[in-house]
């Protein structure tokens, strides 16, 4: 009997923006919010062609690399299928990659490229890996739980890395060059087709609660600051006296976020933070001044404000007032001779989806 040809298919890939560290809880909370990596999917087994067809439009468009064994999201795909056994993508793959997250400003557009790629291969291979899977994968690339949890759980989010068996923790620490490796120009069919699988159950998380009444404002200044040198800036180590400032406000930060009507005083002192802002702010102008004027007494409705994630975008939340606190803000970077532009977006619930449409 005649084999069946696959079927067309057509899907979408959605993923939120993140923003991670809240003020106290660095590399511990995230939260996804309304600013999306989308993957417009085909898929037409009678193509002939045997590498994904990659377009951008939107963000960094003119930066993303176009060849799908360069681009980190369909190389993230590639390491799903191939840990299922699947060596290489199904044939007549097109990708229409619209982006709404600026790179290089702290919103997680790393992480959220790392699950849309997950995801894609997740749903290339209808392999309907499990949630908690999907992130084992994603922290094999991605080594801090925080943005990438919050970009696929979606809400506001805690997570940790668990310790691991000896053998599991080798594979954890698998360097990414082998997990994702950089394709030769010359790289065959065979080439790095064995990837290190995940060990399971590397990320555990809980979703928090979060109040209806507050809003949150970003400002997202015109320049980059890379992950890579945000983290470079941090000691390797720190006082107790520093650990117990945050861990003291992380344990109030998270409850105090989802308690109606939010209290200003309590969470404006809850978002401060003694372990990643003070020794970034050189790489930020206007972070220390920011952080020390715009207040709830100078600014009502202001709630709290923070880098969001490594910066350079500062995150601000509020239950009103919005565009006066977005002002004051702008105008601080303003008077440093840097632009910014204003996002105002809301916590996203959902979380990263994948929609299967009708061929």
């Amino acid at each position: 009997m005649a084999s069946s040809t696959p079927a067309r298919r057509h899907f979408t890939v959605r993923v939120p923006c993140t923003s991670s560290n809240i003020g106290p809880g660095f590399d511990v909370v995230g939260l996804s919010l309304s600013l999306y990596l989308t993957l417009d999917v085909t898929i037409d087994p009678s193509s002939s062609s045997t590498a994904p067809t990659l377009s951008y439009t939107g963000e960094g468009a003119a930066e993303a690399p176009l060849d799908p064994y360069k681009n980190l999201t369909t190389r993230c795909a590639l390491y799903v299928l191939r840990c299922a056994g699947i060596h290489q993508f199904p044939t007549g793959v097109v990708i229409k990659v619209h982006n709404e997250v600026p790179f290089g400003r702290g919103l997680g557009s790393s992480g959220a490229a790392v699950i849309a790629g997950i995801l894609l291969g997740d749903a290339l291979g209808q392999l309907k890996l499990s949630k908690e899977r999907l992130l084992d994968h994603a922290l094999m690339i991605e080594r801090h739980p925080d943005n990438v949890t919050a970009a696929l759980i979606g809400g506001f989010v805690g997570s940790y890395l668990l310790d691991l068996s000896d053998e599991d923790s080798q594979r954890k620490a698998v360097p990414l060059s082998e997990v994702l490796p950089e394709y030769p120009a010359d790289a065959g069919e065979q080439w790095g087709r064995d990837p290190p699988a995940p060990p399971k159950g590397i990320g555990h998380y809980i979703r928090f609660g979060w109040a209806k009444e507050i809003r949150v404002i970003t400002i997202i200044p015109q320049f980059e600051v890379p992950t890579a040198k945000a983290r470079s800036a941090l000691p390797d180590k720190y006082s107790k006296e520093d650990l117990v400032f945050n861990l003291q406000r992380l344990a109030v930060l998270t409850t105090a976020l989802s308690r109606s009507p939010p209290d200003s005083h309590l969470i404006y002192q809850a978002m401060q933070d003694r372990v990643h802002q003070p020794y970034r702010a050189h790489l930020i102008p206007a972070l220390p001044k920011l952080l020390d004027s715009v207040t709830p007494t100078s600014h009502p409705g202001l709630l709290g404000i923070c880098l969001s994630g490594a910066g350079p975008t500062i995150l601000a939340l509020a239950t009103e007032n919005e565009e006066e606190i977005a002002k004051s803000i702008v105008g601080e970077f303003e008077k440093e001779g840097i632009q910014c532009r204003k996002e105002f977006l809301v916590v996203t619930e959902e979380g990263a989806t994948v929609t299967e449409h009708e061929v």
